[in-house]
């Protein structure tokens, strides 16, 4: 064992786990809660033109969500395989997989780029674009595809960070992205006179500069695992073992996406008042809910570390102590947007059809956001620890399996609240599907740590120290 190492080992294993998770969702909770800076700031501004525009930013919202599953398809993928290679000792392979994630996301998303940018009025339609709202969409959305390489591989550098235990260098990349976004949207928009443009200028530019930031971690030797184009030497075998882990977070983003196009198309008879008001509510919620996967994100690196290394009642612990770190802080993020909703939609967009439809919207969201750490923390258990098939179908649960039935089916007796408090249903039922999952987990899992081969390794390491 090398110095890297042993700090590893130290850090993931031998810190109290609930101080440790603290430690490392802090810093993924900021870069959560800034990355979706960049979409709340893009609403604001946007918002200053018109309903119509800021309803386009929400259509739009469906195509990022794409590269975001690219991203985190690898990233998720490689990352749990990465931190189980560490908690073995195996740092060369670690670094093998990390040169394979990050490169096919750059491919696989690049693809996808140059074809919605061929197809581009197709695709804009397909989101939810009304006639007044697809000028605007398709001006917004060029930028984000150009953006997608950015996004996806930014994805990969952020999640390989955050399982090897190095969430706060994740940080300071997305953190830079989202600051320097919030500087260039009026920027562009107002000083430059570019509108829509300007704020999906911004936006790409700032995703390039995080990629950037995170790519210098790596090259720099601050990660245990390091990037070099040559020892990418992708392989079947490897590649299908990165897609399967990785499917639980390609299937939720993917979801994201088609629920996204599913919500625009149910609002859209409602006028481009009541799109406008989805998208406000939940860029809304969707930074609420970046508290509650930061915070189950800080338990993957210690489930994965400490699973693999065979310290299971350090597993145990971490996952209910991120369960109740879960609920208290989404109780406190809940309870401000059910007492102000109004603000937090006439903030956006001070227009009183779009204040009208959002406000109960808002509340409902929100009392969803309580519910999140229950799916997400179970869901995140799994798949941190190799049981993709599990982590998959849970992943498939709150943005697809209950939430789009519920778009489609509570309209029909409820009218527009039904739309409004689908994503409430959808994380009720959610919730309780996932429970049985981890009671099975916790009956099942040995109780007590046991001895593995990393920690005859690190007392042989100090040892000869």
């Amino acid at each position: 064992m090398d110095e890297k190492e042993i700090r590893q080992y130290e850090k993931m294993v031998l810190t109290p786990v609930g101080r440790l998770i603290v430690t490392l969702s802090l810093p993924t909770i900021a870069s959560m809660m800034i990355s979706m800076i960049y979409n709340l700031v893009d609403a604001f501004f946007v918002g200053m033109i018109g309903t119509s525009a800021s309803a386009a930013v929400g259509v739009v919202a469906g195509l990022q969500a794409v590269f975001q599953a690219v991203g985190f398809m690898f990233g998720h993928g490689a990352g749990t395989i990465i931190s189980m290679k560490l908690g073995q000792g195996r740092e060369k392979e670690a670094s093998g997989f990390l040169n394979a994630s990050f490169f096919l996301s750059l491919i696989v998303s690049a693809v996808m780029a140059v074809i919605g940018i061929v197809a581009i009025t197709p695709v804009m339609r397909l989101m939810g674009s009304s006639d007044t709202i697809l000028p605007y969409s398709k001006a917004y959305g060029l930028y984000i595809l150009i953006s997608g390489p950015a996004m996806a591989a930014s994805c990969v550098l952020n999640n390989v960070m955050r399982y090897e235990g190095r969430a706060f260098y994740a940080m300071i990349g997305l953190v830079s992205g989202g600051v320097l976004n919030m500087g260039l949207d009026p920027l562009f928009m107002f000083g430059f006179d570019m509108g829509i443009s300007g704020a999906g200028l911004a936006t790409a530019l700032s995703q390039y500069v995080s990629l950037g930031i995170l790519l210098f971690m790596f090259l720099s030797g601050k990660t245990i695992t390091r990037i070099n184009p040559r020892n990418f030497k992708p392989n079947v075998k490897d590649t299908v073992h990165i897609v399967k882990n990785g499917m639980p977070s390609l299937l939720r983003q993917v979801l994201n996406s088609v629920s996204t196009m599913v919500l625009n198309n149910c609002a859209m008879p409602y006028g481009d008042a009541a799109i406008a008001a989805m998208t406000i509510a939940g860029r809304v919620m969707m930074f609420a809910g970046s508290a509650a996967v930061g915070i189950g994100q800080g338990l993957q690196p210690v489930a994965a570390f400490n699973y693999s290394a065979k310290k299971y009642a350090r597993v145990r612990k971490g996952c209910l102590f991120t369960m109740a770190y879960g609920f208290g802080v989404m109780g406190v993020l809940a309870a401000i947007g059910i007492i102000f909703p109004e603000n937090i939609v006439e903030l956006f967009r001070d227009d009183p059809e779009v204040i009208e439809y959002g406000i109960w919207a808002v509340r409902f969201l929100c009392m969803a956001a309580f519910l999140q750490p229950v799916s997400v923390v179970t869901n995140m258990l799994f798949q941190s620890i190799g049981k993709s098939k599990e982590a998959s179908f849970l992943a498939s649960l709150r943005s697809g399996v209950f939430y789009i039935p519920a778009l489609l089916i509570l309209p029909l007796f409820m009218d527009f609240t039904g739309i409004q408090c689908a994503q409430l249903v959808s994380d009720i039922l959610s919730s309780v599907t996932a429970l049985p999952f981890l009671i099975h987990f916790f009956k099942t899992t040995p109780k007590n740590d046991e001895e593995a081969e990393l920690d005859i390794m690190y007392r042989a390491a100090i040892k000869a120290d």
